[in-house]
C-alpha cells in the first residue's frame, strides 16, 4: 500500500518538474537565442517479488515478478537547433546561421562565456557589447598592396574596442592618405574635330577641350587640389605598320594657385579600335605629375597617372562635357567615424564622415564537440561542463564548422508554443493521475485502519 503512495509522490514531482521546464520555455518564448528544453522521464528501481526461473522439461519458464517503485527525472535536455530570424534593421544586430556561439567576457563562471544572442550595442568607451558583456574577437590585421586585409585568427580572442586598440591606435579618426595613384578612364569622342597639324603637334591649344575631368589630389596633412585634365582630339594618321591611328592631346592644370611638376601635359595614342598605345615611348600613359598645395606645409606630392584605360567611340564626348572621363584615386582627407557595420564574416567595418571605411575589428565564434552539454548562467550566457567539451579558442566566421552571420536580424527562441501548450495538458492530465493514486491509496489505508474498530 504504501509503496504506491511513494510512486504517486514521485510522479508528482517528475510531473511539477516537468511544468516547471515548460513554464520556463514558455516564459522565454520572445528571449533572443533561447534554446527549448525538454524533460525526459525513467522507472525507478523495481522490487523484484520472484525472479525468472529456465524451462525444464516439464514446465515452462517463468518472468519475473517486479513492482515499479515510480519515475524519476532522467534528463533535462536543451534543444540547440537554429532559432527562426526576425528582422530589426539595425547594423549591429547579427544572428548565426547554423553552429557555434558569441564569445563574452565580463561574467562571474570562466574566463569566457557564450551566448547565441546577437543583440551588439558599444557602450561610451566604443566596447562592442551584448546585454553589458565584452564581445571577443580579433583587432590585428594586415593589409595587403591591393587594399584587401586578412586578420591574424591564430591569437587568443579579447574583447573587442571600436575606438581604440593597441594594434591600430585611435580608430575614431583616420588620419589622411595622401594621393599617390590615380587610374583615369576617359571615353573619347573619335568624331570630334582634329585641332592638331600632325600626331605629335597640336599648336596653339585650343580653348574649348574635347572632354575634361577633375583630379583632386591630397597631400599627407589632407590638404586638397583640384587638378583639371583637360583633353583635345589632335591629329589622324598611320603608325609604322600602316594602320590608321588617332592622337589626343592632354593637359593637367589647377585654379587654385598650386603648383604642378613632373609631366603636365603630353599625348595619347589610338588604334584603330580605339585602345591606348602602349608601346611607343612618345605616347606613354603612364606619367608622374607632382602637386604643391597652396594650402602649404607638406612637401609636393607625387602622383603616379595611368591614362592606359581611355579609349575612343563615335559621339560619345564630343561636346566637351565631363561625363567621358572617369577618376579613381587612392589619396583622402581625415574623418571621424561616424557609423559601423558588420559583414557575414564577422569584420566589423566603420564608416567615415570623408567617405572611408576601415576594419575595426572581427567577431569569433566558439564550437563545442557537444552544445547541449554547456551550463545554462542566466543572461542568455552559457559555461563550459565537463560533457561539453573544452574551449578550445576563437574561429572565424564559417570555419571549424561554424556558419556566416546574418545582419540586421536576431536570432528569436526555438520554443514551439503549440508544442509546450500539448505538453502542459498532457502534464496536467499525469499530474492529476498521480494524485488519484495518493488519494485511492489513502482511502484503502482509511478502510484497513476502520477494520481494527
Amino acid at each position: 500500500m504504501l509503496m504506491s503512495l511513494y510512486a504517486g509522490v514521485s510522479g508528482l514531482k517528475s510531473q511539477q518538474t516537468k511544468l516547471n521546464v515548460i513554464a520556463n520555455n514558455i516564459s522565454n518564448v520572445n528571449t533572443t537565442g533561447y534554446k527549448q528544453q525538454t524533460v525526459s522521464f525513467a522507472d525507478l528501481l523495481s522490487q523484484t517479488i520472484s525472479a525468472a526461473s529456465r524451462p525444464t522439461t516439464t514446465t515452462g519458464g517463468t518472468n519475473p515478478k517486479q513492482i515499479g517503485l515510480g519515475t524519476s527525472v532522467a534528463a533535462i535536455s536543451t534543444n540547440m537547433s537554429t532559432g527562426s530570424t526576425q528582422y530589426t534593421g539595425i547594423s549591429t544586430d547579427v544572428a548565426i546561421s547554423g553552429e557555434g556561439f558569441f564569445i563574452v567576457q565580463g561574467g562571474s563562471d570562466g574566463e569566457y562565456q557564450f551566448t547565441r544572442a546577437g543583440n551588439f550595442e558599444y557602450d561610451v568607451d566604443g566596447n562592442l557589447t551584448v546585454n553589458g558583456y565584452k564581445v571577443c574577437g580579433w583587432q590585428d590585421y594586415d593589409e595587403a598592396t591591393d587594399g584587401t586585409y586578412a586578420y591574424n585568427t591564430q591569437t587568443d580572442v579579447q574583447p573587442i574596442n571600436l575606438y581604440n586598440d593597441s594594434y591600430n591606435g585611435n580608430k575614431k579618426v583616420m588620419a589622411a592618405k595622401a594621393t599617390g595613384e590615380a587610374d583615369i578612364t576617359a571615353t573619347l569622342d573619335s568624331t570630334a574635330t582634329a585641332r592638331g597639324s600632325d600626331l605629335h603637334d597640336i599648336g596653339a591649344v585650343p580653348a574649348e577641350a574635347d572632354a575634361t575631368g577633375t583630379l583632386t589630389v591630397y597631400d599627407a596633412q589632407g590638404n586638397k587640389t583640384e587638378v583639371t585634365l583637360k583633353y583635345y582630339k589632335c591629329a589622324t594618321g598611320t603608325d609604322s605598320s600602316g594602320d590608321a591611328v588617332t592622337s589626343w592631346y592632354w593637359t593637367a592644370t589647377t585654379a587654385d594657385g598650386s603648383t604642378l611638376g613632373g609631366t603636365t601635359s603630353g599625348y595619347l595614342l589610338f588604334d584603330a579600335d580605339g585602345n591606348v598605345v602602349t608601346t611607343d615611348a612618345d605616347y606613354d600613359p603612364t606619367v608622374d605629375l607632382t602637386v604643391q598645395s597652396v594650402a602649404g606645409g607638406t612637401s609636393a606630392v607625387n602622383v603616379s597617372l595611368d591614362m592606359s584605360p581611355a579609349s575612343t567611340s563615335a559621339g560619345s564626348s564630343g561636346d566637351g562635357s565631363q561625363s567621358g572621363v572617369s577618376i579613381k584615386s587612392d589619396g583622402y582627407s581625415s574623418g571621424t567615424l561616424s557609423g559601423i557595420s558588420i559583414g557575414a564574416d564577422g569584420v566589423i567595418t566603420g564608416t567615415y564622415d570623408n567617405g572611408e571605411s576601415k576594419p575595426l575589428g572581427m567577431i569569433a565564434l566558439a564550437v563545442f564537440n557537444n552544445p547541449a552539454g554547456l551550463e545554462k548562467i542566466g543572461d542568455n550566457l552559457y559555461v563550459t561542463t565537463t560533457n561539453s567539451g573544452d574551449f578550445q579558442g576563437g574561429v572565424a566566421v564559417g570555419r571549424g564548422g561554424t556558419s556566416a552571420l546574418s545582419t540586421g536580424v536576431l536570432e528569436m527562441s526555438n520554443v514551439d508554443l503549440a508544442q509546450e501548450f500539448s505538453d502542459m495538458m498532457i502534464t496536467q492530465r499525469a499530474y492529476q493521475a498521480n494524485s488519484k493514486v495518493i488519494s485511492t491509496s489513502d482511502d484503502m489505508l482509511e478502510v484497513l485502519m476502520n477494520m481494527i474498530r
